[in-house]
């Protein structure tokens, strides 16, 4: 049987709108604005604070130890790399889709399905494992990813699905950052300092620095243009204005580094993307 083409998991990657974040709070019954540092602390800490690569397919970190669980460890002889029970091997990036391209053609080639493989991984802003679509509001990981693909709302609602299930709502609201970081990320998160970082992250944001979801969709798409922002994070620092000011030189737009709205809506439908500043209804 000839062995089906790995997946690009490539979609629309749209950035978040505020209504995705206001479902967010209202999912995890958090009230109001004031409690959206609780959030930017997970994302930050989980996904640098945004979504999707470059390349536009969600950002993901293949985990051999889970693969190695969800195989019976039936290739770990013939790639250790992809299949120990051990932890590590990361190629980071998208280097990572190359790690579960061969993931895939092993088990496809062994009639094991793409599950396995999809199980294995942490995908999105919430780097949520593919074995916890489930607990996320899916059917199965492949369900979860084909979402994800689309756009990082439906990356959020899979972190907060998740988060909700598995009562670390209440690790969140009452900033319990270790026993948050006990469920979210294992019981290994003190090597990595999970709880320090959030409440680090959390501690920032709630100082008063914030997240400009208009500019961060902006220089989102940006990044899928090619113009290379920096990290999509809302603040709109030297990398930014020198990749609107090209943007707007190619569009024939100026000789400028203003994000005004004839230059954001340009740069949004140029990248296929869309924008609402309305929050969900009360």
């Amino acid at each position: 049987m000839p062995v089906q083409p790995v997946l690009d998991f490539s979609g629309t990657a749209q950035p978040l709108m505020p209504a995705d974040l206001d479902a967010a709070l209202r999912t995890l019954e958090l009230d109001g604005i004031a409690n959206l540092p609780l959030l930017w602390a997970v994302l930050t800490v989980e996904s640098r604070g945004f979504g999707f690569l470059a390349d536009r397919r969600p950002k993901v970190l293949f985990e051999r130890h889970i693969f190695f669980r969800e195989t019976g460890g039936r290739f770990a002889a013939t790639a250790p790399d992809l299949c120990a029970k051990t932890g590590g091997g990361y190629a980071g990036g998208a280097a990572e889709y190359d790690r579960i391209g061969r993931a895939l053609a092993l088990c496809r080639r062994s009639g094991l399905g793409d599950e396995p493989v999809l199980n294995s991984a942490s995908w999105g802003l919430g780097q949520i494992m593919g074995f916890n679509a489930r607990s996320a509001g899916f059917s199965d990981a492949s369900a979860m990813v084909t979402a994800m693909s689309a756009s990082e709302g439906a990356q959020l609602t899979a972190m907060t699905g998740f988060m909700k299930s598995e009562g670390l709502d209440g690790r969140l609201k009452t900033r319990d950052w270790t026993g948050f970081a006990r469920r979210y990320n294992g019981p290994a998160y003190w090597k990595n300092a999970y709880d320090v970082k959030l409440k680090a992250a959390f501690d920032k944001f709630s100082s008063g620095v914030s997240r400009d979801l208009r500019a961060r969709a902006a220089q989102g798409a940006l990044l899928f243009l090619g113009y290379q922002p920096g990290d999509p994070d809302g603040i709109v620092g030297q990398n930014t204005r020198r990749a609107i000011q090209a943007f707007r030189a190619d569009a024939g737009l100026g000789a400028s580094t203003a994000l005004d709205e004839g230059v954001f809506r340009a740069i949004m439908g140029k990248a296929g993307l869309t924008w609402s500043a309305n929050a969900l209804p009360d």
